[in-house]
């Protein structure tokens, strides 16, 4: 392992060969994996692992393998594995071939450390398939713990400015540094339908409570008033409906009659940020499949 001087960040180094994540999905047929592997066998790849599944009530299929190159994973290799992929398969598959490299990361939050702290301490430490490249805000609160992690910290105040003015100066940020995935830790903001699709597909949020209970504002009071014996966390993608996108990864752990709605906002909190940072992984990781407004999962 070495450690970058100045940082607390760590690079593992690894010896595996050059690899990529092979993703496809389409209405399901016979014969289909057979094709898939009879092309990557054709070219002499080594299949690291693979999963498959077939939604039967839409008779749609899903495949996601991790395959060893031969040589460098250029974007010539890999235009010419898709090439031939899109020869061998249905004309409505959706091929996607990714290379397995870190990509980069942009956080949102407000004031609440917990998953934040969650997300730089995994990416410090060399667990986090990803690079969180910047975090924004619209509070200074966070700012200390930021900038231990060596990690840009970016205050974009919400004062005295409409929604729409200040989302604007929070995208040209965003897109100062081109992330893969947008994280809402925690960030206690209502985003427009604008913005959302702007980033249409990249945006994680966590909310906290077991969706679909509980949605919007004040979960934890709400599920104490219900009397509710578990609580909590979902991690989802964005869209333009409140707490209504495809989700991504759920927990919940128990409570009883003795707790607070305070106390079960504090237990929930470590749920929270196991949740959120269970579903960067899965999404870094090219696991999720998001189709008709679903998300097929393969841990």
């Amino acid at each position: 392992m070495q450690l970058q001087v100045g940082t607390t960040r760590i690079a593992k180094e690894t010896r595996r060969s050059p690899h990529v994540v092979i993703l496809v999905h389409c209405p399901d047929e016979v014969g289909l994996i057979y094709r898939i592997t009879g092309v990557l066998a054709s070219q002499q790849l080594n299949i690291e692992s693979n999963q498959e599944f077939v939604d039967v009530t839409t008779s749609h299929f899903f495949f996601r393998a991790e395959v060893s190159l031969k040589t460098c994973c250029s974007a010539e290799s890999i235009a010419q594995l898709k090439n031939a992929l899109v020869h061998n398969l249905p004309e409505r598959a959706n091929i996607r071939i990714v290379a397995c490299e870190p990509r980069p990361i942009v956080i949102c939050a407000t004031q609440e450390p917990h998953c934040l702290g969650e997300l730089l301490l995994l990416d410090a430490v060399g667990e986090l398939p990803g690079r969180i490249v910047a975090v924004i805000s619209n509070h200074n609160t966070l700012r200390n713990l930021v900038e231990r992690f060596d990690v840009p910290f970016h205050l974009v105040s919400h004062d005295e400015i409409s929604r729409e003015e200040h989302e604007q100066h929070v995208a040209e940020l965003i897109d100062t540094y081109m992330p893969e995935t947008i994280v809402l830790a925690r960030y206690m903001r209502v985003l427009t339908n604008n913005f959302v699709d702007r980033y249409s597909g990249k945006i994680i949020n966590i909310h906290h409570s077991f969706l679909p209970a509980f949605v919007g504002a004040s979960p934890y009071r709400q599920a104490f008033e219900r009397g509710v014996k578990v609580i909590g966390a979902t991690a989802h993608y964005v869209t333009a409906e409140l707490d209504a996108g495809p989700i991504i990864a759920q927990d919940v752990i128990p409570v009883d009659h003795g707790f607070t709605a305070e106390q079960m906002a504090q237990a929930g909190r470590d749920v929270e940020k196991i949740v959120l940072a269970k579903a960067v992984r899965l999404v870094l990781e090219d696991r999720v499949f998001v189709h008709s407004g679903r998300s097929v999962v393969f841990s």
